[in-house]
């Protein structure tokens, strides 16, 4: 595959890049347009800007779905523009972007620094934009794949830009995730009544894979909570689990962990333990 521009939607794009298997959104208007999303780093924003001019001369905002470093460290190669995000979003990246960077060096041996760009446009609830003249709706519908999720919704085109709370392609990812939470927030999203739904990687899919998908979280989150509460062990979570034993195991170590913050028993998990 070869980055390359894709239209789902009358006026609504996405582009696919190669690395990372990751999708950008970008929604049309009469009077301007906007990013859905901004890459891994400031030369990948700038690649991604020179796409979009390649497309239309319009002024963009830009929507960040979360503050993993592969969806929003390109922003600063696309300013000035106001950023939306989360508060969740916005403090994460307030802090400067060590976590950031460690995920990028964890990708790309050698990535340098980016001191992230701090959104000025808050979405705590549902909020509407004016894009051009067209109604574009940013929601956060709960916990998923981090606390901050955001989507964006194009209803003229039936069009749901999901981030990373749906994955094609690959098992959804837990390092930050609200295990027990995801699926009741991916059954929000599919309420939203899209006919395609883009993931933050993958290619753009329908309402009958992402309801697949939330049944596979589901079937994930209760064998995370069997564990957690001592009805089931380890290794009859990996046997139970839709996903391979990696993902598993990153699951229920996100279970336990925010179970302790909210009082729930952690159970006997250990991240690291192979012999479980």
């Amino acid at each position: 595959m070869t980055d390359r521009w894709i239209e789902v939607g009358d006026g609504v794009l996405v582009r696919r890049h190669d690395e990372l298997d990751l999708s950008a959104g970008l929604v049309l208007g009469d009077r301007g347009c906007l990013l859905v999303d901004t890459r891994g780093d400031v030369g990948q924003g700038a690649q991604l800007a020179a796409a979009v001019r390649s497309v239309t001369p319009l002024p963009w905002q830009v929507a960040l779905s979360h503050a993993h470093f592969d969806h929003c460290l390109g922003t600063a190669a696309l300013l000035p523009a106001h950023v939306w995000a989360h508060p969740g979003c916005r403090d994460d990246l307030a802090r400067g972007g060590a976590r950031q960077h460690a995920e990028a060096r964890g990708w790309r041996r050698g990535a340098g620094h980016v001191t992230p760009v701090v959104p000025d446009r808050m979405v705590a609830a549902r909020t509407e934009l004016d894009v051009g003249g067209r109604r574009v709706l940013l929601d956060h519908l709960g916990r998923g794949h981090t606390d901050h999720d955001v989507v964006v919704s194009v209803p003229d085109a039936g069009v749901v830009f999901a981030g990373d709370l749906v994955e094609q392609g690959a098992p959804p990812a837990f390092e930050d995730a609200f295990p027990r939470e995801w699926p009741g927030t991916v059954t929000a999203l599919l309420g939203l009544g899209a006919g395609t739904v883009v993931p933050g990687h993958g290619e753009p899919v329908d309402g009958c894979f992402v309801a697949g998908q939330r049944d596979e979280l589901t079937d994930l989150a209760a064998a995370c909570v069997a564990v957690a509460t001592g009805e089931l062990d380890v290794a009859g979570a990996l046997r139970r689990s839709p996903y391979d034993a990696a993902t598993t195991r990153i699951a229920l170590y996100r279970t336990a962990a925010v179970g302790r913050a909210s009082n729930l028993p952690p159970g006997p998990f250990r991240p690291h333990h192979e012999g479980d």
